[in-house]
C-alpha cells in the first residue's frame, strides 16, 4: 500500500500523527500542493476529488478522507485505542472529534484559505469577508473547549484519541492562518503543551 501525503496540510499531517501514535510506517508519495499536483491527471486518477491525503490498498483500492483512513488502520491495529474502547467512550471521541473538525478545523481553514494571498491559486473566488467572519467563530470555540479542559486531561476524556490529534492540528493551523490562541485560555495552553510534546506531534 502506499499513502498519498500533503507535507505540512492538516488532514495528511493528521494521518502522519496517527500513524505514528500507532506505530505504523508505510511508503509515502509527497504531493506538491503548492505546485498544484493534486490537479494533475494523474493524482486525479487516484483520488477524483482532488484531495490529500488518499490510501492505496495493495489491490487499488482507495481510501480517501483522513478519518477513514485512521479508522481502516485502527480496524486493522487496534491498539492503542485512538477511537476510544467500549460503547461510551467511542460516542465521546466521535463527538468530539466531529466538534473540532466542524467548529475548529473547518473555521479555522476558511479564514487561511480566504485571507492569505498564497491560497489566491487555490482558492476561487477567496471571499475575505468569509474569512473575517470565521474569526469570530474560532475564537468561541477555543473558550468552549477551555472550559472542557478545566474538569479533564484530554478533549474527549482521560485518555489520548483521535480527538486531540484534529484538535491541535487545528489549533496549531492557526498560526499560518494569522490566528493566536488568546492567553487567558490556560486550560486549552496546558492541553496544548501536552498533546504537543508527545513525539508522534513531529511527523
Amino acid at each position: 500500500m502506499k499513502l498519498y501525503d500533503g507535507g505540512r496540510a492538516p488532514n495528511p499531517r493528521r494521518v502522519r500523527i496517527f500513524l505514528a501514535e500507532k506505530g505504523i510506517k508505510l511508503p509515502t508519495e509527497q504531493i506538491d500542493l503548492g505546485a498544484l499536483e493534486q490537479r494533475s491527471e494523474a493524482y486525479t486518477a487516484i483520488n477524483p476529488m482532488q484531495r490529500v491525503p488518499a490510501l492505496v490498498l495493495d489491490d487499488g483500492t482507495v481510501i480517501a478522507e483522513s478519518i477513514a483512513i485512521c479508522r481502516y488502520f485502527e480496524a486493522l491495529h487496534p491498539e492503542p485505542p485512538l477511537f476510544g474502547r467500549g460503547a461510551l467512550e467511542e460516542a465521546l471521541v466521535e463527538m468530539w472529534n466531529r466538534r473540532a473538525e466542524l467548529h475548529l478545523l473547518f473555521h479555522v481553514a476558511s479564514v487561511f484559505q480566504h485571507l492569505h494571498p498564497a491560497m489566491s491559486q487555490m482558492v476561487s473566488p477567496q471571499v475575505p469577508e468569509w474569512g473575517e467572519a470565521n474569526k469570530p467563530r474560532v475564537m468561541a470555540f477555543l473558550q468552549f473547549l477551555d472550559g472542557e479542559l478545566k474538569t479533564r486531561p484530554f478533549v474527549a476524556g482521560s485518555n489520548y484519541t483521535v480527538a486531540d490529534i484534529t484538535a491541535m492540528v487545528a489549533v496549531d493551523f492557526m498560526r499560518p492562518a494569522k490566528l493566536a490562541v488568546p492567553d487567558n485560555l490556560t486550560n486549552l495552553k496546558r492541553w496544548h503543551a501536552t498533546v504537543s510534546a508527545r513525539p508522534s506531534a513531529a511527523a
